[in-house]
């Protein structure tokens, strides 16, 4: 029940020591109950001077007596003897006449019952005789065969690896210090590409922080960065080793709520090589992981996750990689809430990273946003929620297609825009060469303009 300070209070159990306490002053082996000063060998026995339930005790049935009959009634009886033995012979052999009438229509009903039993096992037979000559149809195997949780373990901890980068920075005192930021990843060909989050190597990508790479063995490497994919939280690493043990990946379309799935990773940053277990919860979760990133599709696993986590993989129960952990709902009081992007996703990604340098196929509209225009700004000026444009690019499709400064996108093709993150959102939906209807709001107006979207790539192609 709730206590004074609202906490739940439980009553503290009784034990067996507290209910029957020994006193040293008794035998060993023998208790004292508490509430008496008689001491007992055992709970079930009383001494018969202190017993006051009479004893029970057996008595058998008393046989009768038996009473000698005198001759003269003897021979009195002897006609009623003598006809009472005459009908128990003639009920005899009555009942041995019907007996044998029973056991001839007895004998009969064996027979056929057995005569019947016969030609069922050969029925029986004859079938056992068809059933072997035909085919034997081939047994039904699903592909893939579940991995025991060691036998996962035992395979992951070739493929994890831990992510540190050493940060220097200037403190408040304008004094030089220095952090670790620690994350995970895996292992995505045996010549050494390593697939993890872009915020795990972010601050040594913008600042040209040396990443260190840990395998499970201990061995440590210096990694290079060969391409970061920020809007969708994916980098890609590179070790100058051999011979490493390449993650097999899964399909990610192929998921389902209730799927069982197991992260590995570095919680913490300091307990490496950590394995959760847990179930994907929701599939198709736009999770936007910070105030300034794009808003992510991943799906949601109760599996725990911690900071260190991010970048590890997210194996199914066949030990195939099935997703890239990212984020967890961080608010206190709130567990079980962590999501992941899907390993289809980030597949195409780093492979586009590996082999062009850039996310090839994405849409690109060649514009510039007014971060500040919110929903305080709609309503002081009466314009409408939506994607406030600052400038547009000189030749890019936006200008070709009419937009100008100044103006609000509200709608791109089916989707409704009401922030910078709703258009972001939108575009991921469209790859380079896409066309789609934009209709925004023009000085008290609404326009509607058809684009045709260009291919985004980094500064400098």
């Amino acid at each position: 029940m709730p206590g004074e300070n609202g906490n739940i209070e439980q009553n503290e159990p009784v034990s067996a020591e507290s209910a029957f306490s020994e006193s040293p002053e008794t035998p060993e082996g023998e208790y004292r109950y508490p509430f008496g000063d008689k001491i007992y060998s055992d709970a079930h026995y009383v001494p018969e001077n202190e017993n006051t339930e009479p004893p029970k005790y057996y008595k058998p049935p008393e046989r009768p007596v038996k009473v000698a009959v005198s001759a003269k009634k003897k021979k009195k009886g002897g006609f009623f003897v003598k006809a009472l033995c005459l009908c128990l012979v003639c009920a005899l052999l009555g009942g041995l006449g019907g007996a044998a009438i029973m056991s001839g229509r007895m004998n009969g009903r064996l027979d056929a019952l057995e005569q019947s039993l016969q030609e069922a096992q050969e029925a029986q037979e004859r079938l056992s005789e068809v059933q072997a000559a035909q085919p034997t149809p081939a047994l039904s195997v699903a592909s893939g065969t579940g991995l025991s949780l060691a036998e996962l373990y035992s395979r992951a901890c070739e493929q994890v690896v831990g992510i540190t980068t050493d940060v220097t920075y200037q403190n408040f005192f304008g004094q030089t210090s220095s952090a670790a930021v620690s994350g995970s990843g895996f292992i995505i060909s045996s010549d050494g590409y390593i697939l993890t989050n872009y915020h795990v190597i972010e601050y040594a990508h913008k600042g040209g922080y040396t990443v260190t790479v840990m395998l499970h063995d201990g061995t440590r490497y210096e990694a290079s960065i060969v391409g970061t994919e920020e809007s969708n939280d994916i980098a890609v690493l590179k070790i100058e080793a051999t011979g490493l043990t390449a993650a097999v990946l899964g399909n990610s379309d192929a998921l389902a709520v209730g799927d069982e799935v197991h992260a590995v990773g570095n919680p913490l940053g300091e307990l490496e090589f950590t394995m959760t277990n847990g179930h994907v919860s929701a599939l198709d979760r736009v999770i936007t992981t910070d105030s300034n990133s794009d808003p992510i599709n991943m799906f949601q696993i109760d599996a725990a996750v911690n900071s260190g986590n991010s970048g590890g993989p997210l194996y199914n129960a066949r030990g195939e990689v099935v997703g890239v952990v990212t984020a967890k709902y961080s608010s206190t009081g709130v567990e079980g809430l962590g999501f992941a992007i899907p390993i289809n996703d980030a597949a195409r990604i780093a492979d586009d990273l590996i082999h062009k340098g850039y996310v090839t196929g994405k849409a690109y509209l060649g514009i510039a946003l007014e971060e500040q225009y919110n929903a305080m700004y709609a309503r002081y000026w009466g314009t409408p929620l939506g994607a406030y444009v600052h400038s547009v690019e000189a030749g890019s499709c936006a200008e070709k297609a009419g937009i100008q400064a100044g103006d609000i996108i509200t709608r791109v093709g089916d989707t409704t825009i009401e922030s910078i993150s709703d258009l972001r959102q939108a575009l991921k939906l469209y790859s380079a060469g896409d066309s789609a209807e934009i209709e925004l709001y023009r000085a008290d107006n609404s326009v509607t303009l058809t684009v045709t979207f260009d291919e985004a790539k980094p500064s400098g192609m």
